[in-house]
């Protein structure tokens, strides 16, 4: 099998699909806008030819070039895994006449407001919802739900640009900081815990399921820098008080019809156990949460993702061994991180902590409001939920990165 890798080398975590691609015994053809010397050595290596084109957002232009490729045997597969990547593979797919999600069948994982109505046909529950493209819109949308709301990008994807608005005066300051974006989903606010449903299909089967937890939820996060975000893949996701969203998932994935892949579903559960859609992207998630799979059944999610679209199949049972925890950091201060507080807690979990992505000192700290990862992170893992959240919340709290 042939298949078409756009952007094999970016963002971070694509090299690693690429290589679970190799790891399924398909060849691979890279498309990028970069040139192939600069991709990671290890993806190099891989590749059966690669395409370098000037533009990956000239989706015309693209595909022309792909024609006229000489070195590009028939492809059976075009995948990508980079949200804004995945409109130009659904038109590659129908140019190239090769199965998987088409442009029409892309739009609604695209399209947040498109989404929600196709749930809403299917009866499942989504907050209540208005697209808007100006700001008499909003404000018309903003009578029709109430406060508090939300509002947030049609097209976009974690939670940049998405605001929490709780009156009219902070709908007034907020709507000037959303002129670059040209359409929102006004929606009601849903008050509750939220979770992950990130499953890997092969022909409209769900093979593999990953229910991750974040602390606190992400609108919460962003909006307190001295927070150290945690997200929690669990190791019991059969709980009764997730049955809801499991089986809210499952009726997503077949409402929309989705074939074969990656999703990432977030739901929320409120106080009196109702559990209401968030949204869902035709991809992995973020922030390295495959990686946590990994560590959570000690298998190569990777590999058996290029497995399922591949080949139909996820080799072997995911025995769900552990909860993982991944804790966020944002150093104190600004400018270069200089000194860590805490390092003991380190030594003290050390035989828990499976990676250490701590930004070294000497480092200039990140802008916490453009990355979750901020300033590195440590990723944790237990048996034992309860164990596991503890050891989380003291690095959390007691472990601490000082930039100056």
């Amino acid at each position: 099998m042939n298949v078409l890798m756009i952007s094999p080398g970016y963002p971070g975590e694509m090299p690693h699909f690429t290589k679970g691609l190799a790891a399924a015994g398909v060849r691979i053809f890279g498309l990028g806008d970069g040139p192939q010397a600069g991709l990671p050595q290890s993806v190099q290596r891989l590749m059966k030819g690669y395409l370098q084109v000037p533009s990956l957002w000239d989706e015309k232009a693209v595909i022309q070039a792909v024609h006229r490729w000489k070195g590009m045997a028939t492809i059976h597969r075009v995948e990508c895994l980079w949200e804004p990547g995945m409109v130009l593979a659904a038109r590659l797919r129908e140019a190239l006449g090769v199965p998987g999600l088409t442009v029409a069948e892309t739009i609604p994982y695209r399209d947040k407001e498109q989404m929600k109505r196709r749930l809403d046909q299917h009866n499942i529950r989504t907050p209540k919802h208005f697209l808007a493209a100006t700001v008499a819109e909003c404000w018309d949308a903003a009578a029709e739900i109430g406060f508090p709301l939300i509002i947030k990008p049609i097209a976009g994807a974690g939670s940049a640009d998405t605001y929490r608005v709780n009156d009219r005066d902070e709908l007034r300051a907020v709507l000037p900081r959303l002129g670059h974006v040209p359409q929102v989903s006004v929606e009601e606010f849903v008050d509750g815990e939220e979770f992950t449903f990130d499953t890997i299909c092969a022909d409209g089967k769900i093979l593999y399921y990953n229910i991750a937890w974040y602390r606190p939820r992400p609108l919460v996060a962003r909006g307190h820098e001295w927070i150290s975000p945690q997200v929690i893949a669990l190791r019991n996701v059969d709980e009764p008080d997730l049955a809801e969203g499991v089986k809210m998932g499952y009726a997503v994935i077949k409402a929309l019809k989705f074939q074969s892949g990656f999703t990432h579903m977030e739901w929320y559960r409120k106080a009196d156990g109702e559990v209401v859609f968030g949204e869902i992207g035709a991809r992995p998630p973020g922030a390295h949460q495959v990686d946590q799979m990994n560590y959570a059944c000690d298998i190569d999610v990777f590999k058996q993702w290029a497995n399922a679209v591949c080949h139909s199949k996820f080799e072997g049972a995911a025995q769900r061994r552990y909860n993982v925890a991944t804790i966020y950091k944002r150093a104190q201060g600004r400018g270069t991180i200089y000194k860590t507080t805490g390092e003991e807690l380190l030594e003290k979990y050390g035989e828990h902590i499976v990676w250490n992505n701590l930004l070294p000192l000497g480092s200039r700290r990140r802008n916490w409001r453009h990355t979750l990862v901020s300033d590195g992170f440590i990723m944790l893992r237990h048996p034992d939920l309860k164990t596991t959240l503890a050891m989380a919340d003291d690095i959390g709290t007691n472990f601490q990165m000082h930039a100056r």
